[in-house]
């Protein structure tokens, strides 16, 4: 959610800073800010709207120092406004902070009878105010930011500074990601690693309750009990992570482009001439896999419907019983889990909350195994499952996920081949019939890509409507949830999916000829059934869009706009007609004239709950 960054060096940082908040826009924030220690003052400057209001800002007062602080907001407690951006400032100490401080209230109630005043609604402030206390007894701000994390509750990342010790910047993390960059001569704190890239690619990946000290020629590590640690630093290429636009006029259509060429990079060196490495899963993957008797999904947003999808490859193509949940609800319901279950997270950050809470749970509850599909091979979600697999997907900026989302399902296809070949109970031809139709799928999709201008016409007539009901039958039901949440997300349509086979039970009540209807129609053995749902729909004078196979036999007539699809196996059929309801969300935000890539009171990565 929030993006920190922070910076020591022999250099002016204000630069750095402001650089490193650019890049991380993409998590979504409503102000920003900056603070540095000059002259062993606390110079700060903030902004509610864009980066560039504090940079305009900065710039105009001149501010330089060679240490500093700077976050983008992303309101929760407290409206959107300059007093309630970051940094907060007690006395010397000035903090920034990512994630949620549960407790606030009580500490709120505590420092106020102390004698501390409060100018914003944050929870964050209490954790300045906590540390200034601390100050007063121990002089030291190391022993201070120690002494103050015992009070928090809730998931935190946090950068603090203090003006009379202007070498030296405090991080620590519980359940909010922080990264730290090794520079030369200089080094740096981030929420990921893309704010710091332009600096430096060596990274300390902090872990859970790590603390750490910035200087500008040393960085100590210590664990939650101040113990001294040793973390491994990890090189980064940072050719693979360009985040650059490449000429796109958005981020998201340049990641809608590159899902041929993501999907690739998935498959590389993930199968041969036997099939799925399973070991591709990890070393124990075997092992673990023809154990298996259930597999429970757990993810949030796109990635649930990732999972959702895979349910259906599960049972079908492999014969194991399969749940998909909600990370959300699944950590607050009490649940049971059948015996020798594989627990299975999705996330392109790796960083999710929900999700990484739910995982937690379930290793209190008990379960054969955890396994992870994550884009982001250094994150918390990864470092604390048993098995994972990396998507390998490339940088995502856009908020709303593209690639992210189809190679997440590549991935959930090769472990469901891995599964059932590890348990025997898959068909034997289906492995070597499916690989064949994952390989070909780059230049399948390149074909659907080549109807982007059609599909931009077809936009057009979305430009004034307020709800589209979206249709899917079997595995393309998540796909047309996927589709919806594309359309509400950035073109902010209320838009909703339904199996369509539940028509006739509610939602054929809203149909008329101002609710157009977006149907994703395979040539599969529910097409039959399919093709009555859209005569239901026409038959109350609702306008009806069908992306169908182009063997499906559909035709257009008025009322039915009928877009042709190539050919493919059912299998593999969710990950093709996703692709053109990207398109179509894409260009339909594009007609409104909203912020595609940083869509309102959204944000890319959701590291609170």
């Amino acid at each position: 959610m929030c993006g920190i960054v922070g910076a020591v060096a022999e250099r002016n940082v204000s630069g750095i800073l402001l650089e490193g908040l650019k890049r991380l826009e993409y998590r979504g924030y409503d102000s920003a800010g900056l603070a540095v220690i000059d002259k062993d003052c606390i110079h700060r400057e903030r902004r509610t709207g864009k980066v560039r209001e504090l940079e305009a800002a900065v710039n105009e007062a001149g501010l330089k120092g060679h240490i500093g602080i700077a976050h983008t907001r992303w309101a929760t407690h407290g409206a959107p406004t300059q007093d309630n951006a970051h940094p907060h400032v007690s006395g010397d100490v000035a903090v920034v902070h990512n994630g949620i401080i549960e407790n606030y209230e009580s500490l709120r109630t505590e420092l106020k009878a102390q004698g501390y005043e409060f100018v914003s609604q944050t929870d964050t402030e209490v954790v300045a105010h906590l540390v200034h206390r601390e100050l007063q007894h121990t002089h030291d701000l190391f022993a201070a930011v120690k002494a103050s994390v015992t009070y928090l509750h809730g998931a935190y990342a946090l950068g603090i500074i203090r003006a009379s010790e202007p070498g030296r910047l405090i991080a620590v993390r519980r359940g909010s990601p922080l990264v730290v960059g090794l520079g030369i001569g200089e080094n740096f704190i981030g929420s990921d690693q893309l704010a710091l890239l332009p600096v430096t690619n060596r990274f300390i990946y902090l872990d859970e309750a790590d603390f750490a000290e910035i200087y500008r020629d040393e960085v100590r590590v210590y664990d939650g009990e101040g113990r001294p640690v040793q973390r491994d630093v990890t090189e980064l290429d940072a050719q693979l992570h360009n985040s650059d636009k490449g000429g796109y006029r958005h981020y998201m259509l340049k990641e809608i482009y590159e899902q041929p060429q993501a999907i690739q990079r998935t498959l590389e060196g993930r199968i041969g001439a036997q099939g799925v490495d399973i070991q591709t899963f990890g070393v124990k993957a075997p092992e673990i896999l023809a154990r298996v008797r259930h597999i429970q999904i757990i993810a949030c947003g796109t990635s649930y419907h990732a999972g959702y999808v895979a349910r259906y490859w599960f049972e079908g193509l492999a014969g194991i019983s399969c749940n998909v949940e909600v990370a959300s609800e699944y950590r607050y319901r009490k649940s049971v889990l059948p015996e020798n279950t594989l627990f299975v997270t999705i996330s392109q950050s790796g960083e999710t909350a929900d999700t990484l809470a739910a995982l937690r749970e379930a290793r209190r509850q008990g379960i054969l195994a955890s396994l992870c599909i994550c884009n982001v091979p250094t994150s918390t979600l990864v470092r604390e499952s048993d098995l994972s697999f990396i998507t390998n997907a490339g940088p995502e900026i856009g908020v709303a996920s593209t690639k992210a989302f189809t190679t997440q399902l590549v991935a959930l296809m090769l472990l469901v081949l891995s599964a059932g070949k590890a348990r025997g109970t898959l068909a034997a031809d289906a492995e070597s019939r499916i690989i064949r139709q994952l390989q070909n799928l780059p230049v399948v999709l390149e074909s659907v890509l080549g109807m982007d201008k059609i599909i931009e016409r077809m936009a057009a007539d979305f430009g004034e409507k307020h709800h589209t009901l979206f249709l899917g039958r079997g595995s393309q039901y998540p796909v047309a949830m996927e589709g919806a949440l594309k359309l509400k997300e950035i073109s902010y349509i209320h838009a909703e999916a339904y199996p369509a086979g539940e028509l006739k039970h509610g939602p054929l009540a809203l149909v008329d000829r101002d609710m157009p209807v977006v149907v994703v129609a395979p040539n599969n053995d529910l097409l039959d059934k399919l093709k009555s749902n859209l005569q239901e729909v026409r038959a109350r004078a609702g306008v009806v869009y069908v992306f169908a196979d182009h063997n499906a036999h559909l035709t257009a007539e008025p009322g039915i706009t009928v877009l042709p699809m190539p050919s493919v196996a059912d299998e593999v059929a969710p990950i093709v007609y996703t692709v053109p309801l990207q398109l179509l969300s894409y260009h339909v935000a594009v007609i409104k004239g909203t912020d595609v890539d940083q869509p309102r009171n959204l944000a890319k990565s959701v590291t609170v709950e």
